[in-house]
C-alpha cells in the first residue's frame, strides 16, 4: 500500500486584519511623536481664540445690560418731535434719494418699488431710483412697466439699466449717483429688493441726519416675514435678532460705529462722497463704505425701534451662498484696510482698537473659526487622542455662556437651542473656509451671487401656493460632500468614545454628526423642485 503525505492545509490570510492591524500600528507610531504635539498646540490656540470671543460677548452684554436699565439708547436722546413739527410748519423738506438695486428679482420686485413708492413724502421732494441690472429681457419689461405704473400716479420714479454688471451692487449704486437729477438730493436710501419699508420711514430717520451735521448713517433693523417658513429660517432668525439688537447697538452706543447692513439705512450724500464714494473690491461694499466713513470722523446711529420687512433666504443653497459672501468679504476686506485704520490720525485709538479688534478680527474671524475648528476639530480629536488632555470647564463653560446670550435676543425660540447650535456648527465650516479664502485672497475671493427669493411676503399676499418642502430637486444639486465627510469625522469620533471612554461625552459628536448628515444629504430649509 502507498504511503500517503498529509500536508497541513495553510491557515487563511485576512486582507482586511492586515489592513486593519497596519494602519493602527502606523497610527500608534504617528500618535506621540507627532499628533499630540500638534493637537496640544491646536487645543492652546482655540482655547485662546475662545477666551477672546467670551469676554468681548460678555463685554457687549455688560454694555447693552446697562444700555437697557439706564435707558439710554443712543437714538433715544435726539428730540425728532421738534424736528418733524419744525417740518411740517416751515415745509422745509430736504430731497431725498431712494435707490431699489436688483437683478431678475422676479418674485419680489413689485413689493419694493410698491413699497418705496408709498413713503410718506411730497411728491416733489422724493426720488425712487429703480436700478435694474436684470439679464432678463422680459424681466426688464415688467419692471420697466411698474415703474411707469407709479410714475403715472405721480410718483417721480426712475428706471435705470446698464449694459453691464461691472462692480455689480456697488457698480450700481455708485452709477446711480453719478445722475443729473441726483445733485439736488441731500440724503440717499438703499432698500434691497425684498424690503418693504413702512410708509412712515422717512419721517423716523431723515430727522436725526438734519440737526446733527457729524451723522453720516441711520440704520434701521430687519424684520422677518417668512421667519416661520421652516426650522431654517427660525435659527437663521435668531443669529440676525442677536447681530441688531446686540452687536449694532453696542457699537452705536459706544463706538458711534457699526458695519453698514447694505439696506434700511439713509446716508449722507455727502459722507458718501468724502469716504470715496462706493468700492466694489470686496463682496462687502456696504462695511467698506462703513468703515472708510468711519475713519473720516462720520457718525453712524442705529435705531433699533425701526424695523423693515424683509425675506431670509429659505434654500439653503441660497443661504450657503449668502454665508460665504458674508464671511469672506470681511475677512478680505480687514487684509486690504488693516494698515489704513492702523495709522489714520482722524480717529481715537479706542475706537481703532474696537474696529481692528473687535469688530474684524474677533466678530469676523475667530468666532467662525472658534466655532469649527475647536468645537468640530479639535475637541472630538482629543477622544482619539487620550494624551491631550480638554479642560472641561474651557470647552462647556464658554459656549454655553455664549449661546445664552445669543439665544436672550429671540425668546420665543428658546426651545430650539439645541438645534440652533448644531446648525451653527455646520455653518461654521462654511464661513471658516470662505474666512480663509478671503484672508489669503484665493479664488472665489470676489464670488458675487445673488441671494435668491422666493418671494414669500407676496405669498402670504396673493395666497400663491407655497414651496414644497418634499424632495423634488436633483440628488446631485442636493448632496454636501463636505458635510458628509465631517458626519463621519463626527460619527467616528462618538464611537471611539461610547466604545473606549467611561464618560458620555460620545452623545455631543453623534448629534453634530447626525446634523452634518442631514444637512449633508440637502434636508434643510425648503426645497424647490426642478
Amino acid at each position: 500500500m502507498r504511503n500517503s503525505v498529509f500536508l497541513e492545509p495553510e491557515p487563511e490570510v485576512n486582507l482586511y486584519d492586515d489592513t486593519g492591524r497596519s494602519l493602527s500600528q502606523a497610527w500608534d507610531r504617528i500618535r506621540v511623536p507627532i499628533i499630540v504635539p500638534i493637537l496640544r498646540f491646536a487645543l492652546y490656540v482655540c482655547i485662546a481664540m475662545s477666551v477672546m470671543l467670551f469676554i468681548e460677548r460678555v463685554y457687549m452684554a455688560i454694555v447693552i445690560g446697562c444700555v437697557k436699565c439706564l435707558g439710554r439708547k443712543r437714538y433715544t436722546k435726539y428730540n425728532l418731535d421738534a424736528i418733524k413739527e419744525d417740518l411740517e410748519q416751515n415745509r422745509n423738506y430736504p430731497m431725498v434719494l431712494v435707490q431699489i438695486p436688483m437683478f431678475n428679482e422676479k418674485e419680489v420686485y413689485k413689493l419694493s418699488i410698491g413699497a418705496a413708492c408709498g413713503l410718506s413724502r411730497p411728491s416733489d421732494r422724493l426720488i425712487v431710483q429703480v436700478l435694474d441690472d436684470s439679464t432678463n429681457e422680459v424681466l426688464r419689461a415688467l419692471v420697466e412697466l411698474e415703474c411707469q405704473r407709479w410714475i403715472e400716479k405721480g410718483v417721480n420714479v426712475k428706471y435705470e439699466t446698464r449694459n453691464n454688471r461691472n462692480g455689480y451692487k456697488a457698480g450700481a449704486l455708485r452709477d446711480g449717483l453719478k445722475k443729473p437729477y441726483v445733485e439736488d438730493c441731500e440724503f440717499v436710501v438703499i432698500f434691497d429688493a425684498d424690503f418693504q419699508p413702512e410708509e412712515d420711514f422717512l419721517w423716523r430717520t431723515v430727522p436725526y441726519l438734519l440737526e446733527n451735521p457729524e451723522l453720516a448713517l441711520v440704520q434701521a433693523r430687519w424684520k422677518f416675514v417668512n421667519a416661520n417658513e421652516c426650522l431654517m429660517t427660525r435659527l437663521q432668525e435668531m443669529s440676525l435678532d442677536y447681530h441688531f439688537s446686540v452687536e449694532q447697538e453696542v457699537g452705536s452706543s459706544t463706538c458711534s460705529f457699526f458695519g453698514f447692513n447694505g439696506t434700511a439705512g439713509v446716508w449722507r450724500i455727502q459722507a458718501v462722497s468724502d469716504a470715496g464714494g462706493w468700492k466694489d473690491r470686496t463682496t462687502v461694499e456696504d462695511m467698506d463704505l462703513a468703515v472708510r466713513a468711519s475713519l473720516k470722523g462720520w457718525k453712524f446711529i442705529f435705531v433699533g425701534d425701526l424695523s423693515v420687512k424683509n425675506e431670509l433666504p429659505s434654500t439653503f443653497k441660497a443661504y450657503r451662498f449668502q454665508q460665504h459672501r458674508w464671511s469672506c468679504g470681511p475677512a478680505n476686506l480687514f487684509r486690504k484696510m488693516f494698515k489704513e485704520i492702523l495709522l489714520c490720525e482722524r480717529v481715537s485709538i479706542w475706537k481703532k482698537f474696537h474696529v481692528i479688534y473687535a469688530f474684524f478680527f474677533v466678530r469676523k474671524i475667530v468666532a467662525h473659526w472658534v466655532t469649527f475648528f475647536f468645537y468640530c476639530i479639535v475637541i472630538p480629536a482629543t477622544i482619539l487622542v487620550p494624551e491631550v488632555h480638554l479642560p472641561k470647564p474651557i470647552a462647556v463653560y464658554p459656549p454655553a455662556t455664549i449661546t445664552l446670550l445669543n439665544a436672550a435676543s429671540t425668546p420665543r425660540s428658546l426651545h430650539l437651542l439645541v438645534f440652533w447650535i448644531l446648525f451653527e456648527n455646520v455653518m461654521s465650516l462654511h464661513r471658516s473656509k470662505a474666512a480663509i479664502i478671503g484672508l489669503l485672497e484665493a479664488s472665489r475671493v470676489n464670488e458675487w451671487i445673488v441671494t435668491e427669493k422666493l418671494g414669500n411676503a407676496l405669498k402670504q399676499k396673493y395666497s400663491i401656493p407655497k414651496v414644497s418642502k418634499r424632495p423634488g430637486s436633483r440628488i446631485a444639486e442636493r448632496i454636501h460632500f463636505l458635510e458628509l465627510i465631517m458626519g463621519m469625522y463626527m460619527l467616528h469620533c462618538a464611537f471611539y468614545n461610547l466604545i473606549f471612554a467611561n464618560d458620555h461625552f460620545f452623545i455631543y459628536p453623534l448629534l453634530q454628526a447626525g446634523a452634518f448628515f442631514i444637512i449633508g444629504l440637502g434636508y434643510i430649509g425648503t426645497i424647490v423642485p426642478t
